[in-house]
């Protein structure tokens, strides 16, 4: 005699969509001011970001080995980074510099739990690490997969035509531009 499991509904398990936390924490992180660009795929394990400062970093979703290396630029990023994350709907804990300096303990709202260990790479490509007019045309992608309004469609493509023109476009529509991006993500 074989036993018959029912299948998998994937729209309610917890271990299928635990997949896309690191999505989740790229998106909470694109809606920081302190964050340029944040990127993840899902099922992934690493969520890279870049700071106002033009400087590159990974988050890694496992368990850290203990360190004493001071590593971090500023003990602030961490904090930063864990209100970003407290600003997601997903999730409702993100202790930083918990249980050292370099890491993030956040719990999503289903319950998974996570240790975030912020990863520096001084010898990283420039091109690893999401650029703010990624997160442009994320946004507005986003936006397009919708169904979207004429208004929303018309956002979306000046969001993606300052994208594609990032390096042409002054500072204060670039500021612009990202402010319109967060406030669509929320």
């Amino acid at each position: 005699m074989t036993a018959e499991f029912p299948a998998i509904d994937r729209d309610k398990s917890p271990l299928i969509d635990a997949d896309h936390d690191p999505v989740r924490i790229a998106d909470a992180l694109r809606g920081s001011p302190h964050i340029l660009g944040a990127r993840a795929e899902p099922g992934s394990d690493r969520v890279t970001f870049t700071t106002l400062a033009g400087n590159g970093f990974d988050l890694t979703l496992q368990d850290a080995e203990p360190t004493d290396d001071n590593i971090l630029p500023s003990p602030a990023l961490t904090e930063a980074l864990a209100a970003a994350i407290l600003n997601h709907p997903d999730f409702y804990v993100a202790t930083p510099d918990s249980p050292r300096d370099d890491t993030i303990t956040i719990q999503t709202r289903r319950g998974q739990r996570y240790l975030l260990a912020l990863d520096v790479d001084p010898d990283a490509d420039a091109d690893d690490y999401p650029t703010p007019a990624e997160d442009l045309s994320y946004t507005a992608d986003r936006l397009l997969t919708s169904d979207p309004s004429d208004a929303e469609r018309a956002t979306a493509e000046l969001l993606n035509y300052v994208a594609a023109t990032w390096d042409k476009q002054d500072l204060p529509l670039r500021q612009h531009a990202q402010a319109v991006a967060r406030s669509l993500t929320r």
